[in-house]
């Protein structure tokens, strides 16, 4: 790989860690205010009406404390990357360059600014990827009725 090629997939997966990292603080912070509603006391209200909305802050926890765990999973497999690597096939952790757009096989992002240019951040669960997992510059594959070339893997 040359040193091109390497410092624009670092760039990616910056950008990438960058977002993730901010997904994560956002579902902590989400999580964290949600408890702190739920255990303030507030003396003008009924007790009734109280424990229904502890309840209701409770919940809306334990749904912030999933989509913590699940941003952290993908910010771990972010960090689990190894941008030295050469790929000579579309697999987790490469770049993937088609006539029909550059693909990081990493988590799902989706756009990601780099460069001044579009990169779709995909997980090796989507749609797309199994279209052209394990294939090799040059080969075609076909999404959604459109054929594409990979032009390049780094």
């Amino acid at each position: 790989m040359t040193d091109t090629k390497l410092a624009y997939k670092l760039r990616i997966l910056s950008e990438c860690l960058r977002i993730q990292r901010e997904v994560v603080d956002n579902a902590r912070k989400a999580m964290t205010d949600a408890q702190e509603s739920a255990t303030e006391n507030d003396d003008n209200t009924e007790e009734k009406l109280y424990n229904s909305y502890r309840e209701e802050m409770h919940n809306k926890r334990d749904m912030f404390a999933r989509q913590f765990d699940l941003a952290m999973e993908d910010l771990n497999q972010l960090n689990q990357i190894v941008t030295s690597k050469e790929y000579q096939k579309a697999e987790f952790g490469s770049v993937v360059e088609t006539d029909g757009g550059t693909y990081f096989i990493s988590t799902s992002l989706g756009q990601v600014k780099v460069d001044g240019n579009v990169v779709f951040a995909i997980s090796a669960l989507a749609p797309v990827y199994r279209s052209f997992e394990g294939k090799k510059i040059g080969d075609s594959f076909s999404f959604r009725d459109r054929t594409s070339k990979i032009k390049d893997i780094f």
